[in-house]
């Protein structure tokens, strides 16, 4: 029986346009790809092991000829609408326990807080909001889902986990969740209820 529901944050709640986001960047920074270094400071960066000031300083060095605010404004270019009836969606869910679970930064939850209106009232619904930088673990290693359950003594059988992430799934298939692996252009979380009625 499902007591608690797990989620994801992108392409759950906020819609992400990870695609574009590269293809922009590619061009703004006037790469092919992005490089062994760079993949590994953005995820120190996800993980906070690297202040937001280290982290716009690593960008400027290798990329000199753009500001701090094309950079940043390059970096958040992913982010982009939150349907307000997601929101509608995780109040008529209280009779479950809510907690989100999400591979965030600080540049990226600054843009959310000053764009998304609803920001805190959407945070208030959860009982628990886990944010990767804030406590140094980040999906899919099974240690944050672990730290999940033991902080809110849970069993994961009870926990239904979602996520678009197929590797973020596959770790918590491994542990014992129930998941759904929502499919961002075919399918929206506020129709989880129908959806995936069997679990409930």
């Amino acid at each position: 029986m499902i007591k608690t529901l797990i989620f994801d944050f992108g392409n759950i709640f906020i819609n992400l346009d990870i695609e574009g986001a590269a293809k922009y960047a590619f061009e703004t920074l006037e790469i092919d790809t992005f490089s062994e270094e760079i993949s590994a400071f953005n995820s120190l960066y996800e993980q906070g092991l690297i202040s937001t000031e280290e982290f716009i300083e690593f960008y400027a060095e290798n990329f000199p000829n753009l500001s701090d605010d094309e950079l940043i404004y390059t970096w958040n270019y992913m982010l982009k609408h939150f349907p307000k009836e997601r929101l509608e969606f995780i109040k008529a869910s209280a009779k479950y326990k809510l907690i989100l679970l999400s591979n965030t930064n600080e540049l990226h939850i600054n843009w959310i807080k000053e764009s998304v209106s609803f920001f805190e009232d959407f945070k208030n619904c959860f009982d628990a909001f886990y944010l990767s930088h804030e406590i140094n673990l980040r999906k899919p290693n099974a240690d944050i889902f672990e730290f999940v359950l033991k902080e809110n003594k849970l069993k994961a059988e009870e926990c239904l986990f979602i996520d678009d992430n197929k590797d973020n799934i596959e770790t918590a298939n491994a542990l014992n969740f129930k998941t759904w692996h929502i499919n961002p252009e075919t399918e929206d979380v506020c129709s989880l209820f129908e959806t995936k009625s069997t679990l409930f």
